[in-house]
């Protein structure tokens, strides 16, 4: 089986949560006979056309970006020929240009799309959109999300019901590189032992801010990983609020990455906004053993984190009950290791990478049944 995914970006060009999942997508299938390829654009497209741990990505031209919105003129041309020899074409929600390539190449083939989260912040665009994207939507024979929490939140997946499966984002922990002694004696002697850690994009709807806030007047120390558009301001809010428990790390790769899961006491998730449909790096969290502590936004983040279970669940921008759940792991150990252990199990019962796989592969089997009987 050929399966063909499309979105606006992907590895190893932009490593976001999204590029993760359509990554671990297409090496859970591999196992049951499907070939992936991804189609993506890129400003800089050469080659454009790459292997990438034994899938193909296929890279057109980004001609244009408004309002995180990518447009290509030759994708079309290149998305009619790609969809030609797959079996399903899986899209990626949200990309609005997305909808016009689909109906554009006039393709016919069964496809999924994989709701990955609802348009939040561009409200007044959302409205001269909406036409367009409840006729793509409707056209699907199958939309996929990570979690009943966001499927029963959703004011749009409320019209597909009947026709969304729920299907929980999945990692493969042997595909994590094993951080090396050195490397891990290296960080335990540069920030220590049982800190709180963030690892993520620094963008508007992780609620940084509402981190930085809740940590005033007191010591707890933080470490957080990552960069983006907002990684100046939050700098100088922690320089402000005299924050000196506070580690900007940066941009790291995967091996010190792991190394910092592996040395931390505490995930912290502080995401306050429906943006964030899910938490990959929340999920990465619970497979190495950690406890968590993020907030009710009705999406993915409280499907990977129960609260009391595995670890806290707070309210939205609320810096003093982020306090106080951070004071409650600190203060009890016990309790943070018994919340880690049974993170994990929870992964290991509903969010590896091989499950994955074989929801996905069952859906797809499915679905071209259900095609070449003419249900």
């Amino acid at each position: 089986m050929r399966v063909l995914h499309f979105f606006k970006t992907y590895l190893p060009e932009s490593m976001g949560g999204i590029e993760q999942v359509i990554y671990q997508l297409c090496q859970s299938g591999l196992p049951h006979g499907i070939e992936s390829e991804v189609l993506t654009l890129s400003a800089t497209p050469e080659p454009s056309s790459l292997m990438l741990d034994g899938h193909r990505v296929h890279r057109a031209k980004l001609d244009l970006h408004i309002a995180s919105t990518g447009f290509s003129y030759s994708v079309i041309k290149r998305f009619r020929e790609l969809a030609a020899e797959a079996d399903v074409v899986n899209y990626h929600f949200p990309w609005p240009f997305m909808d016009l390539v689909h109906f554009a190449a006039g393709v016919r083939k069964p496809c999924v799309v994989t709701y990955h989260s609802d348009i939040v912040r561009q409200k007044y665009l959302l409205k001269l959109y909406q036409p367009l994207m409840h006729r793509f939507l409707a056209s699907a024979d199958r939309i996929v999300v990570a979690s009943p929490n966001y499927l029963a939140t959703s004011e749009v997946l409320a019209h597909y019901r009947d026709k969304t499966r729920v299907i929980p984002y999945g990692l493969d922990r042997a595909s994590y590189p094993s951080p090396s002694t050195e490397r891990l004696a290296r960080w335990k002697a540069e920030v220590g032992e049982r800190f709180f850690l963030f690892v993520g994009v620094m963008r508007y709807y992780k609620g940084l801010h509402i981190l930085l806030e809740a940590l005033v007047g007191t010591a707890f120390p933080v470490v957080i990983v990552g960069a983006g558009p907002l990684e100046l301001d939050l700098r100088a809010q922690a320089q402000a609020l005299n924050l000196q428990h506070v580690r900007f790390l940066g941009r790291l790769d995967d091996e010190d990455k792991v190394a910092l899961l592996q040395l931390s006491g505490a995930i912290v998730f502080p995401s306050h906004l429906r943006s964030e449909a899910f938490g990959i790096s929340l999920l990465e969290g619970a497979m190495y053993g950690k406890p968590m502590i993020s907030s009710e936004i009705g999406t993915g983040t409280s499907y990977i984190n129960i609260h009391g279970e595995t670890g806290l669940v707070v309210p939205p921008s609320d810096p003093h009950a982020l306090r106080a759940a951070l004071g409650t792991l600190w203060d009890n150990p016990g309790l943070a290791a018994a919340m880690g252990e049974r993170a994990v199990q929870r992964y290991e019962r509903l969010f590896t990478a091989q499950r994955m796989g074989e929801q996905c592969a069952e859906l797809y089997r499915e679905l071209l049944a259900e095609k070449s009987t003419g249900a």
